[in-house]
């Protein structure tokens, strides 16, 4: 969910793969905020921005201003690009308690759809560590509450409903990080039918596409994607890479980067991606993957195989 142990290889992908690319990191095009896509989440039909920012690792880190600063700016070139989504947890160490920090010297927490976790324990601890998230970002709620790494196929959300209900959060979902789970995730997201589901998926990790995509699609929920990097295998096989001419002209892609995630984005079940962005200019690149045309069935696959054979 993090490019922090990546960052020189994706800028030497940036650099060596643009393939024409007048500038290496050019901003945003005129009218780009507007042209971001959005996608219902579809338990309310709200829209959301399909480009968000996940803070593992990247947003973990304490005393170090110059840090603080950078992620200040990554926050304001997503709103500025027109996204909204960030993704944090209890278990990202500081993650959030540096969040807490940017709210209050960005002033842009009204404008983020923000997303937390808690972990499955007693109903006391479960609590507990509810209201610790909301103390350590300085906020009285949040956009979505999901219950982090499900393990068990009985595991109920009545407690995340409960706080629905109260207005602690406006959705409620769940997440999975381990192939070893997939079997009792699929019976919850079945049964439970929550409103988010998030789980890691890349060119280099498909594992889920073939029976928790569909499942997560079938029961109604807006699901996020994280690690579409593939914790750096995805920068690793493509740096020093040509971009192929036909998806540079199709999809209009400058970077590696924007490939993987407008592969992902072209699958018609993700709502949004939420990769690590710990540099503004890195924002600036993610967020024209959420922009223009996007590749249907055919040349994402098309694509695949394109980044096999490398």
């Amino acid at each position: 969910m993090n490019e922090h142990d990546i960052a020189i290889t994706r800028r030497t992908a940036i650099a060596l793969a643009a393939a024409g690319a007048s500038t290496l990191l050019p901003s945003l095009p005129a009218g780009a905020q507007a042209g971001l896509i959005s996608r219902k989440i579809p338990s309310s039909g709200e829209m959301l921005p399909v480009i968000g920012i996940g803070t593992a690792i990247i947003f973990d880190f304490e005393n170090d201003k110059t840090k603080l600063d950078e992620r200040a700016e990554v926050i304001k070139a997503l709103v500025a690009g027109g996204g909204r989504l960030i993704d944090t947890a209890p278990s990202y160490g500081k993650a959030e308690d540096r969040l807490g920090d940017l709210f209050a010297a960005t002033g842009l927490r009204d404008k983020i759809f923000l997303a937390t976790k808690v972990r499955v324990a007693s109903r006391e601890d479960t609590i507990a560590e509810m209201k610790s998230s909301l103390a350590k970002m300085r906020v009285t709620k949040v956009e979505l509450m999901q219950l982090h790494n499900v393990r068990d196929a009985n595991q109920d959300l009545a407690l995340l409903r409960d706080w629905k209900t109260q207005g602690l959060s406006k959705y409620i979902g769940v997440t999975s990080s381990f192939d070893r789970d997939y079997a009792a995730v699929e019976a919850v997201l079945k049964r439970e039918k929550p409103d988010f589901f998030q789980i890691d998926y890349s060119m280099v990790d498909r594992n889920s596409e073939e029976r928790l995509i569909p499942t997560a699609a079938d029961a109604g929920c807006a699901i996020l994607t994280n690690l579409p990097f593939g914790r750096g295998k995805f920068f690793q096989k493509t740096a020093g890479k040509p971009l192929p001419e036909w998806v540079v002209k199709d999809l209009g892609v400058t970077s590696w980067a924007q490939y993987g995630l407008k592969w992902l984005l072209g699958h018609p079940a993700i709502n949004a991606v939420i990769p690590g962005t710990d540099k503004p200019q890195y924002m600036i690149d993610n967020l024209k993957a959420g922009v223009g045309n996007m590749p249907d069935a055919a040349m994402r696959k098309r694509m695949v195989e394109h980044f096999e054979a490398l």
